[in-house]
């Protein structure tokens, strides 16, 4: 994708086809406020570029049949969400659909080097099955702080090794096209905005609870990112003072208290000291235990598994009721690994977050788990470079 727009009306039309998919003259023009003179002067400007195409004549409105315009269908943009334990890769046309999906476990500790040649194996394995020739962009999304102008990683507590490498930078090279970079809490916010739960709101907080937690921040339909990148990271929030020894240096976080990780540490606290012989016996067949194994062990009935996703859930719920007095959002919307501890966790973050803010913020405000699943990060990083290409060179 060499062209790009040539100004703020044409970016316009091209989000509008993005978000909307194909649509005719008319009812582009009723979308933005140009007049039919100078639509019909942008929208041939545009079919000029490439980047949309005629497509076929729209139903009649009751005058002239007017031309369906849809972006370039061979416009292709790649996808890569990393998380701490695992990498989806995904292809997506210029609507966002997702037409290849692939994931493959990998730690982020073992560094950008290793990380990105498994990704970058990915992305060739989807190239190769004839869903794109080439990325006209790419999107990339890492766990931890972004210094987004640069896309370079800044002190990402749980990526040894990743501090001040040039993801952007790197990655464009490797590629061949242009990439952008951004956490992974905002790429899954941009997800769930672009294709799931939160289509019509445009302020609302999307959390991440994985082996980390963040959150996503978006004001008026867009990403706020705070002044040098790191707005959201509420994983590090003190929740306990002078409490459990968190990565970032710092005690009590959050993040230190209930996560993915520190859900499996108490798991097996609680499996090796006979509190729950369900967790315990997980553990003796698998010599390890995961969030997933809590969540199963809660499904069949195990108290203590029970107990552990509650505290874990009121601890969450206590951060998002200062961040819903503060905020004022119209939607809270939970994501990540840990949400398959389902509807057990949500209850106890729904009753904290009720009980401790205002009535007027909480009288209307739907707390909801995100409906893509790992889906979401890879949309998002897709809209990501989207935003990017779609707003004048």
């Amino acid at each position: 994708m060499t062209a790009r727009p040539a100004n703020a009306h044409q970016a316009r039309l091209l989000r509008l086809l993005r978000d909307g998919g194909p649509n005719s003259r008319a009812q582009l023009g009723d979308q933005i406020d140009l007049s039919r003179s100078k639509l019909a002067v942008e929208v041939d400007r545009l079919l000029d570029t490439g980047l949309v195409v005629a497509d076929g004549l729209a139903a009649s409105r009751g005058g002239r049949r007017s031309h369906n315009i849809r972006l370039a269908p061979a416009l292709r943009f790649l996808g890569i969400d990393i998380g701490a334990t695992s990498i989806d890769v995904a292809v997506t046309n210029a609507e966002l659909e997702v037409l290849g999906h692939l994931n493959h476990p990998m730690d982020v500790r073992e560094g950008p080097v290793a990380v990105f040649e498994q990704a970058l194996a990915l992305a060739a394995k989807l190239k190769a099955s004839g869903l794109a020739e080439g990325f006209d962009g790419a999107g990339i999304g890492v766990p931890g702080p972004v210094r987004f102008p640069e896309g370079v990683p800044v002190a990402p507590p749980i990526m040894p090794g990743w501090d001040g490498f040039p993801v952007r930078e790197a990655l464009s090279q490797e590629l061949g096209c242009p990439v952008m970079v951004d956490n992974d809490v905002n790429l899954m916010a941009m997800g769930e905005q672009h294709a799931g739960v939160a289509r019509s709101v445009g302020d609302f907080l999307c959390v991440k609870i994985g082996t980390g937690i963040g959150c996503g921040i978006v004001v008026g339909g867009e990403v706020y990112r705070g002044t040098t990148g790191s707005a959201g990271d509420i994983g590090h929030i003190q929740v306990e003072p002078e409490g459990r020894s968190c990565a970032c240096g710092n005690k009590g976080c959050l993040e230190a208290h209930f996560s993915g990780a520190a859900l499996a540490r108490d798991a097996e606290d609680a499996a090796r000291s006979g509190r729950s012989p369900e967790l315990a016996a997980r553990l003796d067949a698998a010599g390890r235990l995961t969030a997933a194994d809590v969540a199963a062990a809660a499904a069949a009935g195990d108290a203590t598994s029970l107990d552990l996703i509650r505290e874990g859930g009121n601890r969450v719920g206590q951060v998002i009721a200062g961040l819903v007095s503060f905020f004022n959002p119209g939607l809270v919307v939970i994501g990540g690994g840990v949400t398959g501890l389902g509807h057990t966790l949500l209850a106890s973050v729904r009753t904290q977050v009720y009980r401790q803010s205002l009535p007027l913020a909480t009288g209307n405000l739907p707390i909801v788990l995100g409906e893509l699943g790992a889906a979401a990060g890879v949309i998002g990083a897709a809209r990501l470079i989207s935003d990017h290409l779609f707003s004048p060179a």
